[in-house]
């Protein structure tokens, strides 16, 4: 972790080294560094448990550590955004942290899709969606919820994140929204979809439709029960992540993307939830493996068009 972090420094130099050459194309080398850096230190938070048989540190220094990392790369994606995306918005509130961008090229957004990030993601890791997505007249909140990024060190994992959906919803004043949820975040997305009526359209990618604890593998619990606060609070979040009972609840259009390679023991893939939700759509792709980076070309376009005939459809406006 200290080699990513001392990387993601090494960006940080670069691009203050733009910035000071003053010019308005160093000005955006300035900024395509500072998002690399974000991502570097981003990178530093995923510790791994066990890199060639060694077991990675996990004690208070290892979390201090990850917990510079995660400010590291909200600061440098911040940073970023103010070099290259001058109306990006700073919105935050209680369980949520994140940045509104808008189109560059639109006097007013189509609609507003919140992009939803997973176990131990944060907003810094899906700049390609968020790019897809803008790129398609559409407004993007990337967030960081309890448990999750910037937050990770101060607030611990919960399953009904359609709570701090909805105050997100608040804190945008928009009347419907768009939801994006990758690897847990589908979960959220969906569980969100199926309680929160101010959601428009949403999609998975990768997202559990249950999780069985006693099958899932020594890393994915180990980071369940870090970021949930303890071995029985993880127990218990992975009991209620089941949608069994809310798959038939979620209403509005529903993208659901699987990739085929993606096989991880005590998580049931999305198929039942494109199943059950009455108006979902299940994209397999069959060489993709979680969260499908392998095969970007394959479901990217169709979900941020997925998203944008939705919301466009149904005249929702930022």
């Amino acid at each position: 972790m200290p080699g990513l972090r001392r990387t993601g420094h090494a960006y940080l130099e670069r691009a203050e080294r733009a910035e000071r050459a003053g010019t308005p194309v160093s000005a955006v080398t300035a900024g395509e560094h500072l998002l690399t850096a974000a991502r570097w230190f981003h990178l530093a938070t995923l510790v791994p448990y066990e890199v060639a048989g060694v077991a990675a540190p996990t004690g208070p220094e290892a979390r201090a550590e990850m917990a510079r990392a995660a400010a590291e790369a909200d600061d440098a994606l911040g940073r970023a955004l103010a070099v290259r995306e001058p109306g990006a918005r700073r919105i935050r509130g209680e369980g949520f942290t994140g940045w509104l961008r808008v189109p560059r090229d639109a006097a007013t957004a189509a609609g507003t899709v919140i992009v939803i990030p997973g176990l131990d993601s944060a907003k810094e890791e899906f700049l390609d969606v968020t790019d897809a997505l803008l790129a398609r007249g559409l407004a993007v909140y990337a967030m960081d919820g309890s448990g999750q990024g910037a937050l990770a060190a101060t607030s611990p994992l919960r399953p009904d994140y359609e709570q701090v959906v909805g105050r997100v919803v608040d804190a945008l004043d928009v009347p419907r929204v768009g939801l994006v949820g990758l690897s847990l975040g589908g979960y959220f997305a969906a569980r969100t979809a199926a309680l929160e009526p101010r959601v428009a359209a949403a999609a998975t990618v990768s997202g559990p439709f249950r999780l069985d604890w006693a099958e899932l593998p020594a890393p994915v619990a180990d980071i369940l029960t870090r970021r949930t606060g303890g071995p029985d609070a993880a127990r218990a979040f992975a009991r209620r992540v089941d949608l069994t009972d809310l798959a038939p609840r979620v209403t509005a259009p529903l993208l659901v993307v699987d990739g085929d390679q993606d096989v991880i023991p005590g998580v049931t893939n999305g198929e039942p939830l494109a199943r059950l939700a009455p108006h979902a759509t299940h994209l397999r792709v069959p060489h993709g493996d979680h969260l499908l980076g392998n095969a970007r070309p394959d479901w990217l376009p169709r979900l941020a068009d997925h998203l944008a005939g939705a919301l466009t459809s149904t005249g929702t406006a930022m």
